[in-house]
C-alpha cells in the first residue's frame, strides 16, 4: 500500500542524500538532547501543539527518545524506502488517531530545522538538504494519512476526525483496570475494525491544562453498534486518572476511528499464541474474540502474566471465549500470588515458555505479544532462542514505539 509513495522518496537528488548522510553522525552525537530542545522550542512558540502531543510522554522522555530514533533511522535509510515502510505505517496510523493535519507538519519542520541550526550551526547547505529531506518525508506522511482518513470515512459506520460517543457502561475488571463501553451519540452504526487495533480517545476537562488524546486498545470483536476499551489506572496518568476517578455513565468523549498497524492476520490453518502481561492483554482479548467468532480451527493458546488474582482482568471472559474454540488452552503466571489465589493460576514467577516447547517448534504458529517493554523483550528473546522466525513475532508497544 505504501509502495505507491516510493517515487516521493526518490525526488531527493544524490547531493542532498550525500549531505544528509554525511551530517547524520553529528546529529546522532547530540542524542535526545536535540529532540528535547526541539520540543521545548516548539511548545514555546506554538503552545497549541500541546493539544496534539501526549505531555506525559514529554515528561518521562519517551517521546523525545522516539523522535530522535526516528530521525536517525530516516537519515540512515534515506535511500532505502523498504526499511522505513513499517515505521511509516505505524506512525501514520497513530497520527490519524490524533487527527494530525497537514499544516502541523510545517510547524514541526520549522522548529526541527531551527533546532539543528541552533545546536550544530551546520550552514545553509546542510540546512537546505535536511529541509528537503524533511519535506519529502512529511509529504509521504500527509499522503498516507489522507488515504487512511478517506478509508475511515468511506467504510460503513465510519467517520473522519472525531465523533462524540457516550459512556454507556463502566465495569471494574481488576483492582487497577476498568472497561468502558462507548456508544455513538448519533445512534448510527460504527465502523468495523481489525482485532488488535485501538481507538483515539479525545478528552477535554476543566482541570486539564491541555486537550488530551490517548490510544486505548479495543477489547471485543466488532459488533457494529458500540466499542469497548479497557484502561489501567496509571499512578500519574492524566486521562486514565480521569476515566477511573471522574468519568461516569452518560459522559461524552470524542473518538477518532479505529486505527493501528498491529492486528490479527492469520489463515484458518495457522496456530496462534497470544502472550500478554498486565493491561497488555487488551488487544489480545479482541483477538481472542475475533478467533472465537470465526471458530478458528487451528490451536489457540492464551499465555498471561499478572501480579496476582486482584490484578488479573477478564479472567472469566477469557475462559468463556476460549471455550468457543475447538482447540484452546490457557496458562497463567502470577509473580506474587496471594493465599486466596490458589487454583486461579498455573505457575508462580516469570513467564517461562519452555513449558510449551512443542508449540515453539511449530513452523506455522504466529505469536502476538503485548505488555511492558521489559516483559516483551524477555519473551521475544525466549522465542528467538527457540528458533521462532522474526516474522512470526508480532508486538504492540503502548506509547512511543521501541524495538523489542
Amino acid at each position: 500500500m505504501l509502495y505507491s509513495y516510493y517515487w516521493r522518496f526518490t525526488m531527493l537528488d544524490a547531493q542532498t542524500i550525500a549531505i544528509v548522510k554525511s551530517t547524520l553522525p553529528a546529529i546522532a552525537e547530540t542524542g535526545p538532547a536535540l529532540t528535547a530542545k526541539f520540543y521545548d522550542r516548539m511548545f514555546t512558540y506554538n503552545p497549541e501543539m500541546k493539544d496534539v502531543f501526549n505531555m506525559s510522554n514529554q515528561r518521562n522522555g519517551a517521546q523525545r527518545q522516539a523522535l530522535f530514533d526516528a530521525i536517525c533511522a530516516y537519515g540512515a535509510n534515506i535511500e532505502n524506502l523498504e526499511a522505513l515502510l513499517p515505521a511509516v505505517e505505524r506512525i501514520a496510523q497513530k497520527h490519524t488517531s490524533f487527527s494530525v493535519k497537514p499544516e502541523q507538519y510545517q510547524i514541526v519542520g520549522k522548529h526541527l530545522l531551527a533546532t539543528i541550526d541552533e545546536m550544530l550551526h551546520p550552514g545553509n547547505e546542510v540546512l537546505e538538504a535536511w529541509a528537503q529531506a524533511y519535506g519529502v518525508l512529511a509529504n509521504v506522511f500527509i499522503q498516507r494519512e489522507e488515504a487512511i482518513y478517506h478509508e475511515h470515512e468511506a467504510q460503513p459506520g465510519g467517520w473522519r476526525g472525531v465523533r462524540p460517543f457516550r459512556i454507556s457502561a463502566i465495569q471494574q475488571q481488576s483492582e487497577v483496570i476498568k472497561s468502558f463501553t462507548l456508544t455513538p451519540v448519533d445512534g448510527k452504526p460504527v465502523a468495523a475494525f481489525h482485532p488488535g487495533q485501538y481507538l483515539g480517545v479525545h478528552v477535554q476537562d476543566a482541570e486539564f491544562a491541555n486537550h488530551e488524546i490517548r490510544q486505548y486498545s479495543l477489547t471485543q470483536a466488532p459488533n457494529g453498534h458500540d466499542y469497548r476499551i479497557a484502561v489501567k489506572h496509571e499512578p500519574l496518568g492524566t486521562v486514565s486518572g480521569w476515566l477511573h476517578a471522574k468519568a461516569k455513565v452518560g459522559d461524552i468523549v470524542n473518538l477518532a476511528a479505529p486505527a493501528g498497524d498491529f492486528f490479527l492476520q492469520v489463515t484458518p490453518e495457522m496456530p496462534v499464541t497470544l502472550i500478554s502481561a498486565g493491561v497488555g492483554l487488551t488487544p489480545m482479548l479482541a483477538m481472542l474474540h475475533g478467533l472465537a467468532a470465526e471458530k478458528h480451527p487451528a490451536p489457540v493458546t492464551w499465555l498471561h502474566a499478572a501480579d496476582n488474582g486482584s490484578r488479573q482482568a477478564f479472567a472469566d471472559e477469557v475462559a468463556q471465549t476460549g471455550a468457543q474454540l475447538p482447540h484452546f488452552k490457557s496458562y497463567v503466571w502470577y509473580s506474587h500470588p496471594r493465599t486466596e489465589d490458589a487454583g486461579r493460576f498455573n505457575a508462580q514467577g516469570l513467564m517461562d515458555l519452555s513449558v510449551f516447547a512443542d508449540e515453539l517448534g511449530d513452523k506455522h504458529r504466529q505469536f502476538y505479544l503485548c505488555g511492558p517493554i521489559g516483559f516483551m523483550q524477555f519473551i521475544a528473546r525466549q522465542l528467538l532462542d527457540a528458533g521462532v522466525p522474526n516474522q512470526h513475532i508480532h508486538y504492540e508497544v503502548f506509547g512511543p514505539h521501541k524495538v523489542v
